[in-house]
């Protein structure tokens, strides 16, 4: 019988791929000067737009080169004109389901990206600066070597007092930042783009696109899915994005299992209803991983329990991904983490 696939998606290599992508596509001029707010509605019109120039300067290198991987202009849907269509990367519900074949399509052909190639030094001459303000690994890496394989730049500070000043000395900021919101703030200030890699128990839209991307690859498909998110989903931003993410597809089904204390969040379960998703809180976790095709698991965030040690105690180990609850699982299901990983699933 074949077992289930286990992919921490927070280290893998599509990682460094969407890193290579939001990169390329977000970079924007230095000089606008727009301090316009992201919006939480899809793809309004957006003041930080500019002309996208890096897949005329990688054709210039090489003229016989063919740079089909970073065509984004030709993709109608995912850009306007020679623009990319988003001002800043905040939050999940900016995405729609064109917006995501359009970033998959891209996200795909970058994996062909050779090294030498003229791809492969498209973001030459540019400077990303990283500002994480909470502990990271995984996303600060993939997004930092990801700049320096396409031939870029970081900068990076864990304590900038202004953006005004970061942005004077790049281009593109990556921000992680304990407070929700956060992100959202810093890009109604900067006048370069910026991408939200995780604000407090707010958001963490780059790992949610990373999920989906995993999720269409390693079942087929997307619409129709069964998803247990499991955990700690009152604090943990990947479900929250990966939630909203999941609302552009038919009929998917999404159930809750947490332990009391740390339940997902009453804006998440009213989104999901107004969009006409089916979903369901469940305190058995081997009835869930019977029925779904993705099991999603997330460590019980200690950082977020302040003083209430005793909180975290009686949330710690409740929901354990052990041997049992994989046997239960349906052969084609897979399961997922976002990591860290604490004790929370077997090794």
């Amino acid at each position: 019988m074949a077992s289930p696939a286990t992919c921490s998606t927070s280290g893998c290599h599509n990682e460094v791929m969407f890193s290579y992508h939001l990169n390329l596509c977000s970079n924007r001029s230095r000089n606008m000067k727009s301090i316009s707010k992201v919006q939480n509605s899809l793809l309004t019109s957006n003041e930080k737009w500019v002309k996208n120039q890096l897949v005329a300067r990688s054709l210039q290198r090489d003229s016989s080169s063919h740079c089909r991987a970073v065509a984004v202009e030709s993709k109608p849907l995912f850009t306007k004109g020679n623009k990319f269509i988003l001002d800043d990367v905040i939050e999940a519900q900016q995405f729609n389901r064109s917006t995501f074949d359009a970033i998959f399509e891209v996200a795909r052909e970058m994996e062909d990206v050779e090294k030498g190639s003229p791809e492969n030094q498209m973001l030459k001459g540019y400077l990303m600066a990283t500002l994480f303000y909470e502990p990271s690994t995984r996303t600060r890496l993939s997004f930092e070597s990801a700049m320096k394989r396409l031939g870029g730049e970081v900068l990076t500070t864990e304590n900038a007092r202004t953006i005004r000043t970061v942005e004077g000395y790049s281009d593109i900021i990556v921000m992680r930042h304990f407070e929700s919101g956060a992100a959202r703030r810093a890009a109604a200030t900067a006048s370069i783009p910026v991408i939200n890699a995780g604000d407090g128990p707010g958001q963490h839209p780059t790992q949610a696109l990373l999920d989906v991307y995993t999720i269409e690859r390693e079942i087929g498909k997307l619409d129709g899915i069964k998803v247990a998110l499991v955990g700690d989903l009152a604090n943990g931003r990947t479900v929250r994005s990966l939630a909203y993410l999941l609302t552009k597809y038919q009929d998917v089904q999404i159930y809750f299992v947490s332990p009391d204390v740390v339940k997902m969040k009453d804006d998440i379960k009213e989104y999901l209803t107004s969009e006409g998703v089916d979903w369901e809180e469940s305190a058995d976790l081997m009835d869930v991983a019977s029925k779904c095709d993705v099991l999603y698991q997330t460590r019980i965030q200690r950082e977020r329990f302040g003083e209430r040690t005793d909180l975290y105690e009686e949330a710690r180990g409740k929901y354990i991904v052990d041997p049992g609850v994989l046997r239960a699982l349906q052969r084609h299901a897979i399961v997922m983490h976002p990591l860290p990983r604490l004790d929370e699933s077997c090794r």
